[in-house]
């Protein structure tokens, strides 16, 4: 809002041309002594007698404390919701410049939400292009720009996932857990009801349990987010949703189910035509696959997956999906592809290490370490073991780090070093503590009005 002379002079060029004497203007509510103070910039008119003097004056309440057009806000905003719909269906590139632009015009117009969008949106081109530095530092600005405009919770969820998620990428696990779990928290505790924030929260949060080993927690989120479904409008929330709930059925044994899920998240992205997304049920659908046994189907998927990741230029997902590739590459007796593959991964740095994707790192060496022992070179497969349990000990991954300590552990016993396997056999276990406790906090509280979906 501009100040209060600046407002008092546009209170006056407004009225002289529409002929309107201050009486004129005043009346019924105002005097017009009152009109004249305002005019003169002597009193900062209320919010009230603004939105009075605006429809007296045919005119918008933003027009009038701002001198800004209530359409160059709506242009904007329409212009970020075509910027998010490239997002999903052009190229990375032509997103980033997109949003980048409509950044600029955000802060010229000084539209602080609409700059918040802006900043969300390059930060989610961000994570899919693996810049994650880059893409925390968005999301982080975004979500105080919105706190400071006192935009409530449900509306800062967007970034506030964004930035959980970076946390996720980069290895981070329990403080992406700490930042989707205290949001929950918050939402349910101030009983704002809002499905749609509250099923990208659930939903988002599946991941991260999954990988922690908190398959109890995971199944708790999934369960709450399906409740959700029928109260949410957005048919591509509904597609995640379901996506990331096929993780906890796969878990349970539930592959049919799991697929089921997969398959509908695919159904709702095509109609949508959400690249990244469809690439990912690609993704899970060959994990599926190849823990049902179904190697040359998973393969397939999986490079269907990587075809589409790369053409979008999302090289840290497509690393990831390499990685799932490459061990179902190993699976299927194609040793020396799944080595060339794994090693240009870690060797030219294309996603992973370097506190990017460390879960996914680790699986690479985890997957190396595997092959040099089937070859019977038990040495290469040691330091790759080692390698990869330093990089899931930053990371928090209690079930990926459990498994592997036995394998390292099992490797050091078949070559006699009894004491050095119980040493590594006992880290597992101490990370492998019951999941959800001393891994995580409390789990986050189901909301109140559960009883009533």
């Amino acid at each position: 809002m501009d100040e209060p002379a600046v407002i008092g002079q546009r209170v006056q060029r407004l009225r002289a041309e529409r002929g309107l004497t201050q009486r004129q203007l005043a009346e019924p509510a105002y005097t017009a002594a009152y009109i004249s103070t305002l005019e003169s910039g002597k009193v900062r008119p209320s919010d009230t007698a603004l939105r009075f003097l605006a429809e007296r004056l045919d005119t918008t309440y933003e027009e009038l404390t701002t001198g800004r057009p209530a359409r160059l806000a709506t242009e904007l905003r329409l212009a970020l919701t075509d910027a998010r719909r490239l997002l999903a269906t052009g190229t990375l590139d032509e997103a980033a410049v997109r949003y980048r632009e409509l950044l600029a015009e955000a802060e010229e117009l000084a539209l602080e939400p609409e700059r918040a969008d802006a900043l969300t949106g390059l930060g989610e081109c961000a994570l899919e292009s693996g810049e994650l530095n880059s893409a925390r530092e968005h999301f982080e600005s975004a979500e105080r720009i919105l706190a400071s405009v006192g935009a409530p919770l449900p509306r800062r969820v967007r970034a506030l996932r964004g930035r959980a998620v970076a946390h996720l990428l980069a290895g981070e696990l329990r403080y992406a857990c700490y930042v989707l779990e205290t949001a929950l928290d918050e939402l349910n505790a101030q009983g704002l009801h809002d499905p749609d924030a509250l099923m990208l929260l659930y939903a988002s949060s599946i991941g991260p349990y999954m990988d922690m080993g908190a398959h109890a927690r995971a199944a708790q989120a999934a369960e709450l987010a399906l409740a959700l479904t029928p109260q949410v409008s957005d048919p591509g929330l509904v597609a995640g949703m379901h996506r990331s709930v096929a993780r906890t059925l796969l878990a349970a044994g539930r592959v049919a189910e799991a697929d089921a899920s997969l398959a509908k998240a695919q159904d709702l992205y095509q109609q949508l035509q959400t690249r990244t997304e469809l690439a990912h049920c690609h993704w899970m659908r060959g994990y599926v696959h190849a823990q049902n046994g179904d190697l040359e189907g998973a393969e397939h998927e999986l490079r269907t997956a990587r075809e589409m990741l790369t053409a979008r230029r999302a090289a840290l997902y497509a690393a990831q999906v390499e990685v799932e590739l490459a061990d179902v590459l190993r699976r299927r007796g194609k040793h020396e592809e799944a080595v060339a593959l794994l090693s240009r991964l870690l060797e030219l740095g294309t996603g992973l290490g370097d506190g990017r994707g460390a879960v996914h790192a680790a699986g690479a060496r985890r997957l190396l370490g595997l092959i040099a022992e089937e070859e019977g070179a038990d040495e290469h497969a040691e330091e790759h073991y080692v390698l990869a349990l330093t990089l899931l000990e930053r990371s928090g991954a209690a079930g990926d780090l459990a498994d592997i300590c036995r394998l390292l552990g099992d490797l050091l016993r078949r070559t006699g070093r009894t004491e050095a396997a119980l040493d590594v056999y006992r880290t597992g276990l101490g990370h492998r503590a019951v999941p959800g406790t001393t891994t995580l906090g409390p789990a986050p509280a189901a909301p109140p009005f559960r009883a009533t979906w």
